[in-house]
C-alpha cells in the first residue's frame, strides 16, 4: 500500500455504499444563479483525471481551471480571494502549486515528496501543510508526517512547530483558525489519531473532541481526522470512524461484510474549539464550512455513481450538486465572501 492509494480511496469514497440515505434534488431550487455562492472543486474530467473547476454551489457555470496529466486535488483559496493553492501529482510525488484564482500564473511552491492538505493563514501569504515521509508497508501516512509552513512570496519554509515539547511528535492535516492564532491538527501522540488544537507554535496542545478509543463490535481503534475551522473560530468539524487501512483493499484479505461495517462508522462531527461541546452531523467524510457557517459532509451515493455532498442550512440539509454524476472527486473549497462580492461588482 502506498500514500497514493490511501488518499485516493479516502477522497474518492465511491467504492463503498451506505444505506438509508435521503434523496435530494439535483437542483438547488434557486433561480437567481448570480446570487449563489461559488466553490472550487476537484473532480475527474471526461478522461478520468482529477482537475479543478470553479462553479456555483448548484453546479452551474462550471469553468475548468487546470489541465493536468496526472491530477489536481485539495484546493484551498487564500482569505483575500486572490490566490489558489492545490496538490498536483508530478511523477511520483505530490507537490504544492500556486496560481491566481482564475488558474493563471501557475507555479510550483513546494516540490518533491508527498505534500498534502494545504491551509492558508489569514495574511494570505503563508501556507501550512503536511509533509509525509515514506513509512512502513501498511502504515497510515499520517503516522509519519510533520506540519510545515511556507511564505509564498519569499519561498522561505520551515517546520511549523517550534515548542520544545511538541517537536518530537508526528502531526498531520493542519487547519489554521480564522484569526491565525490557533491550529487544529491530528496526532496519535496518545495512541490513536485525535484532533488537537494548539497555539501556532505547537504550545498548549490539547485534544478537543473526546470519544471512545475502540469500536466495540469491530474491536478496532476509532480515529479522528480532517479538522476544519468554522468561519467564526468557535467550532471545528472533523471526520471520525474506523480508518480504511483495516479494509480489504489495504489488508489484502477479502471481507465485504467487515468492509461495510467499517464504512458505516464514517461520520462527521463538530466540536467546540475549547473541547466542551460536540455533536454528530451525520455519516460522511471531508467536512468543510460554508462562508456563512454551515457544515458540509460527503458520502458515496451508488445512484449518482460518486459522492453526494450535503450542507446544513437553517431549514435542514440540502445537496450541493457540485460533482457531476459518475465522477470521482478530490475535495472542494469555498470562495471567501470577499472574492465573491468583488466578482459581483
Amino acid at each position: 500500500m502506498n500514500i497514493f492509494t490511501i488518499f485516493a480511496v479516502r477522497l474518492l469514497l465511491g467504492i463503498f455504499s451506505f444505506s438509508g440515505l435521503v434523496r435530494v434534488s439535483e437542483s438547488s431550487g434557486n433561480s437567481n444563479v448570480d446570487a449563489l455562492r461559488e466553490v472550487i472543486v476537484s473532480h475527474t474530467d471526461e478522461n478520468g483525471i482529477l482537475q479543478l473547476f470553479r462553479k456555483k454551489e448548484d453546479g452551474s457555470k462550471s469553468l475548468q481551471l487546470t489541465n493536468s496529466k496526472h491530477g489536481c486535488r485539495m484546493p484551498s483559496v487564500s482569505p483575500d480571494g486572490k490566490k489558489l493553492v492545490y496538490v498536483k501529482q508530478v511523477d511520483h510525488s505530490l507537490s504544492l502549486w500556486l496560481s491566481g484564482i482564475d488558474g493563471q500564473n501557475l507555479r510550483s511552491v513546494v516540490s518533491g515528496g508527498m505534500n498534502l492538505i494545504p491551509s492558508w493563514l489569514p495574511d494570505s501569504k503563508h501556507i501550512v501543510w503536511m509533509k509525509t515521509q515514506p513509512g512502513k508497508k501498511g502504515e497510515d501516512p499520517a503516522s509519519n508526517s510533520q506540519i510545515h509552513i511556507i511564505n509564498v512570496e519569499t519561498g522561505q519554509t520551515r517546520r511549523l512547530f517550534s515548542d520544545p515539547e511538541q517537536i518530537t511528535f508526528n502531526d498531520a492535516m493542519p487547519s489554521v483558525s480564522p484569526d491565525g492564532k490557533k491550529i487544529a491538527f491530528v496526532s496519535k501522540r496518545t495512541g490513536t489519531f485525535r484532533v488537537w488544537v494548539s497555539n501556532l507554535d505547537g504550545s498548549d496542545a490539547k485534544p478537543i473532541s473526546p470519544t471512545k478509543d475502540q469500536h466495540e463490535s469491530l474491536n478496532l481503534p476509532i480515529e479522528q481526522k480532517v479538522p476544519a475551522w468554522s468561519p467564526d473560530g468557535k467550532w471545528i468539524a472533523h471526520w471520525e470512524g474506523v480508518e480504511m487501512i483495516h479494509m480489504s483493499p489495504f489488508t489484502g484479505i477479502k471481507n465485504p461484510k467487515r468492509d461495510q461495517q467499517i464504512s458505516a462508522t464514517f461520520s462527521v462531527w463538530v466540536a467546540s474549539s475549547d473541547g466542551q461541546k460536540r455533536r454528530k452531523v451525520g455519516r460522511g467524510d471531508d467536512p468543510t464550512w460554508s462562508p456563512d457557517g454551515y457544515v458540509t459532509r460527503a458520502f458515496p451515493d451508488p445512484e449518482r455513481g460518486g459522492p453526494k455532498i450535503m450542507i446544513e442550512t437553517s431549514s435542514g440539509e440540502k445537496e450541493l450538486p457540485i460533482v457531476p454524476r459518475k465522477r470521482n472527486w478530490g475535495r472542494f473549497t469555498w470562495l471567501p465572501e470577499t472574492a465573491q462580492s468583488k466578482k459581483k461588482k
